[in-house]
């Protein structure tokens, strides 16, 4: 069983949450009983992506999964704002509203960035936290113009779904090592409409969300969180293996796992490592404390 919940994010924004409550059976998360855990994708993503993950881990929680701003059934206002600020109240709203706190925030990419942003600001509503395949180092101006370019490069409207595969399994020229996982990851964020297949996201606003934080380090928040955290990467992934292991020393109680044959979509390539890392770190948790 799946359940939507509408939360009111910062300016009002109203965001889609995602409780998945349909657990495989003879199925051990490792993560104590009554524990709370929200999940946050990447830029581009949306809740859907989490489903296995969260299914996994409602053997043993309340696993919810949030649409950001911009994102999934969330709303999209055209100016935004798609600051950091924004990003991390939302996932603060989420928490209080749905009485999440103390919470286990797990986040991808630009999803990890406001996990650990928020982590450090309000570490009353974050028991633990996981950062998966997102670098702490400021990536640059360079940066920004490549994904201007690869947005422009997009062949649209795809004709159908199994183009949209892939495009962004097969035949993608920004990327290294395109794969099935990240074709359908792809087909995901894709809606139909009169002349064919489009993003259900504005790429002008994942611009304007990837602007603000690309541009910095963010290596001083990441200090300031106090809770057990692990950093996963994939071996093929975004982030490097030694800056993620700088990320575990700078992290007063940091952890450290690696992905064999994972790229940055590690979640959706390997699932079965993905969910062995989170269950060796959740195991180690002690059982939570809820008000």
């Amino acid at each position: 069983m799946v359940r939507r919940f509408d939360v009111t994010g910062a300016d009002g924004v109203r965001l889609a949450a995602w409780e998945f409550a349909e657990p495989p059976k003879d199925t051990d998360s490792g993560a104590p009983a009554e524990a709370a855990v929200l999940l946050l994708h990447g830029l581009m993503g949306r809740a859907s992506h989490w489903a296995g993950t969260a299914r996994w881990l409602s053997a043993q929680c309340r696993a919810v999964a949030l649409d950001q701003r911009g994102h999934g059934r969330s709303d999209r206002p055209a100016q935004g704002p798609y600051t950091r600020e924004a990003f991390v109240a939302d996932a603060e709203a989420a928490i209080e509203q749905l009485g999440l706190g103390p919470v286990v925030l797990i986040g991808h990419s630009m999803g990890a960035l406001t996990a650990w942003q928020l982590a450090a600001r309000r570490p009353d509503l974050v028991r633990a936290l996981v950062i998966c395949d997102m670098r702490a180092t400021a990536l640059g101006a360079a940066s920004q113009r490549e994904w201007e370019d690869w947005f422009r490069s997009w062949p649209l409207p795809f004709a159908t779904l199994g183009d949209v595969r892939k495009w962004f399994g097969e035949d993608d020229p920004w990327v290294e090592r395109p794969s099935p996982a990240r074709g359908e990851f792809f087909a995901e964020v894709m809606a139909e409409g009169p002349d064919g297949w489009r993003p259900v996201f504005s790429r002008r606003q994942m611009l304007m969300a990837r602007e603000t934080w690309v541009h910095d380090a963010h290596w001083e928040e990441l200090g300031q969180v106090r809770c057990p955290t692990l950093v996963v990467r994939g071996l093929d992934g975004e982030l490097g293996r030694a800056e993620a292991q700088e990320m575990v020393r700078v992290l007063p109680r940091g952890a450290y796992a690696e992905i064999p044959d994972a790229g940055h979509l590690v979640h959706w390539d390997q699932p079965a490592a993905w969910h062995t890392a989170l269950s060796a770190f959740l195991t180690t948790l002690p059982s939570p404390v809820r008000e």
